[in-house]
C-alpha cells in the first residue's frame, strides 16, 4: 500500500467532492469505478474513501457518503450495524497458561459461531444484558412483514458470532495487559432487512435512471424511507446487543477458566462500522452511511481490527471534518476470498498464524492474513483522522 502523505487525494472522474485515504493505484478499478458511480447520485453532499477500501455489492466497503435528504441502503450493507467490542481485563500475559487450547474451546462452546444458534435462550438478567431488552423486543412487531416469521431465529442468534470476518480474540497489548475483542454484526435478520430494503428501493420510479440500480434511495418525508429507518436502527440495536451478551459470555469464560485469580475489566469500548446518522457538516444536516468505517469524532475510542493473527487497534479520533469524522474499520482485504483459497493452503495459513491458538483448516483459509491489507500500514496512511491508543497482538481467535 503506498503511504502518502498528501492524503487525502482526489478521485479523478468523481462527480460529488470526493477525497480518498489510499491511492488509486491502491484500489480496485471496479471499486473505483463504484464510487464514481456513488458520487453521481444527485442527492450526494460529498464522498470520503477509507485506506481499507475495497470493493463491494453496490457500494464500496470502507466508505462514507454524506447525502442531503435520502439515504441508499446499499451504501450501509446488508449487515447493519456490523461492529466492534473490547475491554481490558486485569490479566497479563504471565497469567497465561503455556496452552490457550482449552480458552479457545471453551469460548467455542459458549458463543455459537457459523450458522449456529443458542440451543436455549440466553438469560439476559444473569449476564447483566436485560436492561430495556423487552422494549426493544417489543419493537419487532413493528418491522417489515417479510421477517415476523424469523422472530424465533433472531431471538436464538442474539449473542451469536456469525462467519466470515467475524471473531471473538483474546489479545495482549504492548504492556502485556489481556484484552477481549470482538467482531460481529446483525445476523440473518440484518441481513434479510437490508435485502427487503433494497429491493424495495430499486422499484421507486425516481430511482430508474440510477447508474446501478443496486444504488437505490429513499427520499426523506416517504413512507419507504421511514420504515426502512425504523428497521435499520432496530437492527443497528440488535447488532449491539448481541456483541454486549458475547462480551458477558466471553467475560464468565474467562472468570472460569482463570478461578485462581480475580479477573476485572475495565468499560467497554464498543463501535459500530455499518450504520446511518444524521450528522451537520458545511453547515448542512446530512444523512451519513458509513459502510466499513467508523465514527472518529475528537476524543472517541474506536476499534480497528487488522486480520486473522495480526491484532488490533484502539484508537482516538481526531474529529477531522475532512473524512466526515470517519476513520477505516479495518485493514480491508487485498484479495476476494475466492482467489485466496486457490492462492493459498491450510500450510500458508498455518505459518501465518504462528503463535497464534486458533482453527488451521480448510474451513477459514478464506481468512488467512495475507488476504488482507497491512494492518500497520492502513493506521499510517491515515494519521490525520485517528491516533493509535493501544496496539493489541492476537493470542486467540475464535472465527465461525
Amino acid at each position: 500500500m503506498t503511504i502518502n502523505a498528501a492524503f487525502p487525494a482526489h478521485l479523478d472522474g468523481a462527480a460529488a467532492d470526493t477525497l480518498m485515504w489510499l491511492s488509486e493505484a491502491d484500489l480496485e478499478p471496479a471499486a473505483a469505478e463504484q464510487i464514481r458511480n456513488v458520487s453521481r447520485l444527485p442527492w450526494v453532499h460529498g464522498v470520503r474513501v477509507m485506506p481499507d477500501a475495497h470493493l463491494g455489492k453496490g457500494a464500496t466497503i470502507g466508505t462514507v457518503l454524506a447525502m442531503r435528504d435520502a439515504v441508499s441502503p446499499s451504501t450501509v450493507g446488508v449487515d447493519i450495524g456490523c461492529g466492534m467490542e473490547a475491554a481490558r481485563t486485569s490479566l497479563t500475559v504471565d497469567d497465561l497458561p503455556d496452552s490457550l487450547r482449552a480458552l479457545r474451546r471453551a469460548l467455542e462452546s459458549a458463543i455459537p459461531v457459523g450458522f449456529k444458534a443458542h440451543r436455549d435462550l440466553v438469560d439476559l438478567r444473569r449476564l447483566g444484558q436485560d436492561r430495556g431488552f423487552d422494549e426493544f423486543w417489543q419493537r419487532f412487531a413493528d418491522l417489515h412483514p417479510s421477517v415476523q416469521s424469523r422472530e424465533s431465529k433472531a431471538l436464538a442468534q442474539l449473542g451469536t458470532l456469525g462467519g466470515g470476518n467475524h471473531f471473538v480474540e483474546l489479545c495482549a497489548d504492548e504492556s502485556g495487559r489481556i484484552w477481549l475483542t470482538l467482531h460481529s454484526g446483525s445476523r440473518n435478520i440484518g441481513k434479510e432487512l437490508a435485502e427487503r430494503h433494497i429491493e424495495i428501493a430499486k422499484g421507486l420510479a425516481h430511482n430508474e435512471a440510477l447508474p446501478d440500480r443496486d444504488l437505490a434511495v429513499f427520499l426523506d418525508g416517504t413512507p419507504q424511507m421511514a420504515a426502512y429507518l425504523r428497521d435499520l436502527h432496530w437492527a443497528q440495536e440488535y447488532a449491539a446487543r448481541s456483541r454486549g451478551v458475547m462480551l458477558a459470555l466471553f467475560k464468565q469464560v474467562l472468570v472460569q477458566q482463570f478461578a485462581g485469580h480475580r479477573v476485572h475489566f475495565d468499560q467497554e469500548i464498543s463501535c459500530h462500522h455499518n450504520y446511518v446518522a444524521h450528522e451537520r457538516y458545511d453547515d448542512v444536516d446530512l444523512i451519513v452511511t458509513r459502510k466499513g468505517a467508523i465514527r472518529a469524532g475528537k476524543g472517541d475510542l474506536g476499534l480497528i481490527p487488522g486480520s486473522m493473527g495480526t491484532g488490533s487497534y484502539v484508537v482516538r479520533g481526531l474529529g477531522n471534518p475532512a473524512s466526515y469524522t470517519s476513520a477505516s474499520h479495518g485493514a480491508g482485504r487485498r484479495m476476494s476470498r475466492n482467489v485466496a483459497k486457490r492462492r493459498f493452503d491450510t500450510s500458508d495459513l498455518a505459518t501465518q498464524t504462528a503463535g497464534v491458538e486458533c482453527r488451521k483448516d480448510a474451513g477459514v483459509l478464506d481468512e488467512i492474513p495475507a488476504a488482507y491489507k497491512d494492518i500497520d500500514e492502513v493506521i499510517a496512511a491515515q494519521t490525520d483522522l485517528i491516533e493509535p491508543v493501544e496496539r493489541l497482538t492476537t493470542l486467540v481467535c475464535v472465527k465461525g
